[in-house]
């Protein structure tokens, strides 16, 4: 005997993902500008198949788009320092701080950029870079952590990906479906590179780093220690790292506030010969 019900709701879950896929294309190409609609629907829906969500992308959807943003840095945008001692280092300073940050549960990679300019960036999904330019300006190896439990704090606090959504509805690249994939990898290079966090960003990520780096090991003088010799670089020229990091002083101070002065030089990392040695490479 035949059990029409069962071939009923079998027939009806067949018709389910055509007509959901159906829907995800026409509310892409509808919610899209004028000059994205010259895609014909056959692009439509191979570019469907990529979309996110960026409200509830998972740890896992950010890894995989931080890992693309990253293969696009560092084959066009950047150019990787390749001593290996150095990035052995770099990467040692890093996974002692992701322990003891606020979010160690994803991977996290440090790469160092060969660039003379003082600079550290980072993006979505754990990714971490250095510029040796401000490698060499460190004291020692406390100061350089505080810069990179800086950027961690970033991460921890998903502000990549919040930027992202902002700038993607304020361009009117966004859909009700969500974003393209391939156009939110262009938005995450254009962000790690040209990153204009906001005011309180930053002091979320400061006061993440500062966390972060006492629970590492690392004294807590060398975080402001560090952004007030970047201050003194150059005269008056301030230098990357900080000109698109907004309300400076305001930050030190805050951090100074944070801090216990009895306790403030506690901690590993502050023998600057030792430092030395470990970037020789570089000097």
């Amino acid at each position: 005997m035949f059990n029409f019900s069962f071939i009923f709701y079998r027939f009806r879950r067949r018709l389910v993902y055509p007509l959901l896929s159906i829907f995800v294309v026409l509310a892409l190409w509808l919610g899209t500008p004028a000059v994205s609609q010259a895609f014909s629907i056959f692009d439509l829906l191979i570019r469907g198949v990529q979309i996110i969500q960026l409200s509830n992308i998972s740890d896992t959807q950010e890894v995989q788009l931080g890992t693309q943003i990253n293969q696009q840095l560092v084959s066009r945008e950047v150019r990787l320092y390749r001593n290996s001692d150095v990035n052995r280092y770099i990467n040692q300073i890093g996974q002692r701080l992701v322990p003891a940050s606020d979010r160690s549960g994803i991977p996290y990679t440090f790469q160092v950029v060969d660039d003379s300019g003082i600079n550290a960036f980072a993006t979505m999904g754990g990714f971490v870079y250095l510029n040796t330019g401000l490698i060499r300006l460190a004291d020692n190896e406390a100061q350089l952590a505080s810069v990179m439990a800086h950027e961690i704090g970033h991460i921890a606090s998903r502000h990549a990906i919040q930027q992202m959504r902002q700038t993607a509805i304020a361009s009117g690249v966004a859909s009700v479906a969500g974003l393209d994939r391939n156009r939110a990898v262009q938005i995450g290079v254009d962000l790690a590179l040209r990153r204009p966090n906001s005011r309180e960003d930053e002091f979320e990520a400061d006061q993440r780093g500062l966390a972060n780096s006492r629970r590492a090991g690392y004294p807590a003088s060398a975080t402001v220690g560090f952004m007030e010799k970047l201050l003194r670089q150059n005269g008056r020229s301030v230098p990357n790292f900080l000109s698109t990091h907004p309300a400076t002083g305001d930050r030190i101070a805050r951090l100074r506030s944070a801090i216990d002065t009895q306790t403030a030089n506690v901690g590993d990392g502050l023998d600057s010969a030792a430092y030395r040695a470990r970037i020789r490479p570089l000097l």
